[in-house]
């Protein structure tokens, strides 16, 4: 079945800024929007992702949020779970459905025994402010080591550029 692009951002609540995404935000999200259909991930989610359906099976999507006051293109926000990843993704479209960028903003990876974390806040100038850390994940423990931390930001721009 093919969705018209206007059915697809139906599935993301319009929120205002400031948004925070961290690593349990998604639960909310997941308990409170209305799931993708199968083929609505194929039509717009893939098309931006490096994989295909075929090598994701385990691979969940949930609708987060549409930002607020945004004039000039869609910016949309949804979580994605793969094995040991998990992603906050924004892109951000033409009112035709076209992608104008996608980046990932927050997550909680595992890599060769280290969990690297990093949550996102938005403000209502489209400035998302990233925090981001590795743990050690060994023993059952989480000691996060404090050297790794860094932070950085991005900005959405008034034309839908993500930089």
């Amino acid at each position: 079945m093919a969705y018209a692009f206007h059915e697809f951002v139906a599935k993301f609540p319009i929120i205002p800024m400031p948004a925070t995404l961290g690593e349990e935000t998604h639960h909310v999200f997941s308990l409170e929007n209305e799931q993708f259909p199968l083929d609505m991930i194929e039509q717009f989610i893939l098309p931006t992702e490096e994989a295909t359906l075929e090598n994701e099976e385990l691979v969940e999507y949930i609708p987060c949020f549409a930002i607020d006051q945004t004039e000039q293109f869609i910016a949309l926000v949804w979580w994605k779970a793969d094995l040991l990843a998990y992603e906050y993704v924004l892109a951000t479209y033409t009112d035709k459905g076209q992608l104008i960028s996608r980046k990932v903003i927050a997550f909680t990876k595992v890599i060769d025994g280290k969990i690297n974390r990093a949550v996102a806040t938005i403000d209502e100038d489209w400035v998302i402010f990233i925090a981001e850390g590795l743990a050690d994940a060994s023993r059952n423990k989480e000691v996060f080591d404090p050297t790794s931390s860094r932070t950085y930001e991005y900005e959405i721009m008034a034309n839908g550029e993500i930089v």
